[in-house]
């Protein structure tokens, strides 16, 4: 089964054009690098937790909104591959600053369980 690589990020809610533009420009290198799908979601629908939530855990600010994004791996091995060229290919620094604070990023693997 596939491998998932995702991340949760708040993102200024008058960026989102440029945010856009940053996912497209990045896509042929996540290719490149094997990736097999790469989805990107604008938050619509996000609400504040009482003990946990996605805005909770990337510090939503006012003016922000949370966005979700995973990219489709063949396998675990593609992924590790790709997340080690980050230190080693330039095409990566190229791409310039991500348009949000990745300091508040979450991010992980995930193994697919069930794919229907």
């Amino acid at each position: 089964m596939a491998y998932v690589g995702g991340f949760v990020a708040a993102v200024k809610t008058d960026r989102k054009a440029e945010y856009v533009a940053f996912a497209r420009k990045m896509w042929p290198l996540f290719k490149a690098h094997g990736a097999l799908r790469m989805v990107e979601n604008w938050g619509t629908d996000v609400p504040e937790g009482e003990v946990t939530s996605f805005p909770m855990a990337v510090q939503l600010a006012e003016g922000e909104t949370v966005v979700l994004s995973w990219i489709e791996w063949p396998d675990k091995a593609t992924w590790d591959a790709c997340n080690a060229s980050m230190q080693t290919d330039p095409a990566w620094e190229a791409m310039g600053e991500m348009p949000f604070d990745g300091k508040r990023m979450i991010f992980g693997g995930f193994e697919t369980l069930v794919d229907m």
